[in-house]
Formats: C-alpha cells, structure tokens, sequence
C-alpha cells in the first residue's frame, strides 16, 4: 500500500485505504485469500500500531469463493488405494475413507474406538472438540483386526513406526499425518487418476457415495459432524446419479409441452 501512494503508510487517510482496497479489488483483480491477507495485515497495523479505529475496517470485506470440492468414483478409490504398498498406510487410508474420517481423525483412532458389538467407530474430539460416532463397515472392521495383529499396541491403531530391533508397542504417539498425505500422493500419481486430489477427498468422495446411495442427508450430517445441514447438502451439487435422474425427470416434464 505504501509503494501504491509512494508514501509512508502513517501518512494516508481512511479515503486513501478504501480506494486502495477498491484497487485491489476491480484492478488487481486480487484473490480472496489474497485480498484476506492484505485486509488482515493492514487493519493489524493502523489499529494495533496506529491506533486508529476506522469504519472502512468493519465494512470492507472479500468476496466469498464457492468452489465445490473434488470427488472421486468409487472405482478411482479403489484404484488410489489398490496402489498402496505398506500396511499401515493402506489400512490407515481404507478406514478414513470407509468411515469418512478427517485425516487427523483417522490417525488419532484408539483401539478402544472400535466398537465391533455395535459396529461403531467413536470419533473423538472431532472438529470444535465434538466427539462422534460412525458406522464400521464389515470389511473395515477386519482389515483392522488383521493390522493390529501386526503390532498388537495397546492404544493407538496406527502407532508411530519404531527403530529396527524395537518392539511396535513401545511407539508413544500414532503415526505422522505427513507420512499419510505422502503416501496418498503417491497411490494417487501411480494409479493414474487425473485429478488434483489429497487424502480430504476421501471424507468428500465417502458422502457423495452416501448420497449417491441413498442415505438421508441428515445422516450423512451426523456421521461427518457438520454443525449445519447447509455444509452437507453441498454434496447434492456434486452426485453424479441425482444430477443424471434429476435431469431424467426434467426430460420426461418439458417433452410433454406442446412446441
């Protein structure tokens, strides 16, 4: 902003900041996560530092981007995960997708989560430190028995790696998020699925399946803990079966009108 005026920002005016937040708007054409940084950067230092409290501040705000999230088939799920090698983070990624986990969710899973009477899976501190629970599939609840034997920890589902030599239950903390999303990216370049997907795609891909199957959008809510119906019926936007039936039924409507 300085270098825009050519001045010492202590010395431009609340007309001068709201020309330059219009100019940052309709001539930089600026990001909202761009136009974000700027407007929190700017407003830190004349309030904080200046300690002029301006009205601009209340009133400028970035326009709001509406972007729907990638979503993978079921047969590009099955391909990503096809292509993981090691066990732990195949089982790891199977069961945030077949749960609609968050990846920190899906790492941070206790033993004692996994409740096969019920076939459930207690998430806990979810998202705003709610806890949750989750249905388990079948398959999952196998896949999972069958790794643990692999380390039999007493705590942590998915237990850090441990030296060479060194038992698999002596790992004080699960294993590192960033060694998933490697892994992911590495399954997703291999299989050859052209799109730019990361390990969250799997919570977004498991609710259009929901949703796609049939499941009640109430339901789906609840399993992935969303506070508001509205951020779950972002997923009707993105099934490919409703979206094909919808227009099905606009078909069999608009044929009947006399042209």
């Amino acid at each position: 902003m300085a270098e825009h005026y050519g001045k010492s920002p202590d010395g431009i005016g609340e007309e001068e900041l709201r020309q330059y937040f219009l100019y940052l708007k309709n001539d930089e054409q600026a990001s909202p996560s761009a136009f974000t940084i700027a407007l929190c950067g700017i407003k830190f230092f004349f309030q904080h530092t200046l300690r002029r409290e301006w009205t601009t501040f209340e009133l400028v705000r970035p326009n709001r981007e509406h972007t729907l999230p990638v979503v993978l088939s079921v047969d590009e799920v099955q391909r990503i995960l096809g292509c993981l090698r090691l066990p732990h983070y195949r089982v790891c990624l199977s069961t945030i997708y077949t749960c609609g986990l968050r990846l920190q969710e899906g790492v941070h899973l206790h033993v004692q989560d996994i409740d096969s009477d019920r076939m459930l899976v207690h998430v806990r501190h979810g998202q705003g430190s709610k806890d949750r629970y989750v249905p388990l599939p079948e398959c999952t609840l196998l896949l999972l028995r069958q790794y643990w034997v692999t380390h039999r920890h007493s705590v942590w589902l998915f237990p850090a790696r441990t030296l060479a030599g060194s038992s698999p239950t002596a790992a004080t903390k699960p294993m590192d998020v960033s060694g998933v999303q490697r892994a992911f990216r590495a399954a997703l370049q291999e299989s050859g699925v052209q799109k730019p997907a990361t390990v969250h795609t799997l919570r977004h891909s498991y609710a259009t399946h929901l949703l796609e199957a049939g499941v009640n959008l109430r339901l789906i809510q609840a399993y992935l803990g969303h506070n508001s119906p509205q951020t779950t019926a972002l997923y009707t936007h993105l099934t490919v079966e409703a979206n094909e039936q919808a227009a099905q039924i606009i078909e069999q409507v608009v044929s009947r009108l006399a042209w």
